[in-house]
């Protein structure tokens, strides 16, 4: 039953958005990169929103940097309401398609399976609209200018780049989690080492005062009576 108002709230909530949401001006640009890093409280989802154009090549990746077991849950949708991602539990996953209708993606981040430890989640976006590059070649076909060389050189470039940019996003994601890692592994062998070196002195302690009492010479009663 959860589940069921859980799809209709969604499902009203992008009706909405679809219909009557202002769209941000650097949507209107041929290629948006937007990169996040959110907070997921413990037991909680978080939901997040992104306008694409009709033909416009959708991306999104995300990779939970620290926090618990490393991993999250994490299921796209698209304009339609349609999980095209199902839910997964990983430490990251990654998502591709060319959208044929317009409108917005959710993109959600599960932590409800964790009960006590929060996330911290690097969410990388693209939206690419290669069409644009056709619009202005026509444009300047117009001009009686002939670049067609250049043109498609200029998207084989913009490919390249978004590659470039995707390729980074994962190395730095990567880097991070790694770096979070060894400072959690040095706290960790940091905590240890101190807790041992306590207990070797607590325990060299009470063999040095058990050694001496054992070698402690005390005087009889009978040769207190000799005296």
């Amino acid at each position: 039953m959860s589940n069921l108002l859980r799809c209709l709230v969604f499902g009203v909530f992008l009706g909405l958005a679809n219909t009557s949401m202002p769209h941000p001006w650097y949507e209107s640009l041929p290629a948006v990169a937007l990169d996040y890093k959110v907070h997921i409280d413990a037991g909680k989802e978080d939901c997040y929103f992104q306008y694409v154009h009709a033909g416009a090549t959708f991306y999104v990746n995300f990779q939970v940097v620290r926090g618990g077991d490393g991993k999250a849950g994490f299921a796209v949708r698209n304009p339609d309401g349609v999980i095209v991602h199902p839910y997964q539990w990983l430490s990251n996953s990654d998502y591709q398609d060319t959208v044929k209708n317009a409108g917005y993606y959710s993109i959600c981040i599960d932590n409800q399976f964790s009960r006590f430890a929060s996330k911290l989640v690097n969410l990388y976006i693209t939206v690419i609209r290669y069409e644009e590059w056709d619009k202005y070649s026509r444009e300047i076909e117009e001009l009686n200018v002939s670049v067609e060389n250049f043109t498609s050189t200029i998207t084989t470039v913009e490919r390249n780049i978004n590659e470039m940019l995707q390729t980074q996003h994962l190395s730095r994601s990567r880097e991070a989690r790694d770096l979070n890692l060894l400072l959690d592994n040095n706290s960790y062998v940091q905590t240890w080492s101190i807790a041992q070196i306590i207990v070797i002195m607590v325990t060299t302690t009470i063999q040095v005062y058990f050694v001496r009492k054992l070698f402690e010479v005390r005087p009889s009663r009978y040769s207190r009576a000799g005296i």
